[in-house]
This record gives C-alpha cells, sequence and structure tokens, in this order.
C-alpha cells in the first residue's frame, strides 16, 4: 500500500498537488491510500475521482463542529467519487459541442 499526503497531517488542506496523486495512483501495483490533508467532502470525492482506492481521513471529522454528521458526508463523498471513477468523465474539449439530439426537437 502506498499512502501519499493529499498535504501535510492535520492541516485540512486538501489536495496541495493533483497532479503528483495522479501520477502516483496511475504508476502504482498496490493499493493507493491518500492519508492527510483532506478537510472537506468535497476533497474526499476528488481524491476517489482521481482513483484512489481508500482515504484515511481524522481530524476532519474528529476536529468538526459535528463529527457523526461529518464522518457520514465524507462517506457518501468518497462514494460518490469511488462511483464516479468508475463512470467515467467526458472527454476534455478545448472548445463547445452540442450534446442534445438533433432529431425529435420541435422546430
Amino acid at each position: 500500500t502506498v499512502m501519499p499526503l493529499g498535504s501535510p497531517i492535520g492541516s485540512g488542506q486538501g489536495l496541495r498537488n493533483e497532479a503528483n496523486l495522479r501520477i502516483i495512483i496511475e504508476e502504482a501495483n498496490v493499493p493507493v491510500v491518500v492519508d492527510a490533508g483532506i478537510g472537506t467532502p468535497s476533497e474526499a470525492a476528488a481524491s476517489m475521482e482521481l482513483g484512489a482506492d481508500a482515504l484515511l481521513i481524522n481530524s476532519a471529522i474528529a476536529l468538526a463542529k459535528n463529527p457523526p454528521a461529518m464522518a457520514k458526508a465524507m462517506k457518501l463523498a468518497a462514494e460518490a467519487g469511488r462511483l464516479a471513477h468508475f463512470a467515467g468523465r467526458i472527454p476534455v474539449k478545448q472548445y463547445a459541442a452540442a450534446s442534445s439530439p438533433l432529431t425529435g426537437t420541435i422546430s
């Protein structure tokens, strides 16, 4: 298992270097657990969307105003991010492209 830091432990700074994390995830032949720095559920989701296998979240939950609610939010965000990773995003384009069907529309 590889456990790269999202940012310094307990800092809540989120993913400070997403590009490096992406490289680690793509090149690792073992599970990748993002450890440290995650402060919000959106950062948990982003980590999982990149393809992380798991997260280790402590301070963001333990120090939250409502730890049980934050724990649930992190769980749901991690699940959503993991599902999004496997669902696959659309390709990034440099220009707009119509996505609505041209047939069956009202003219």
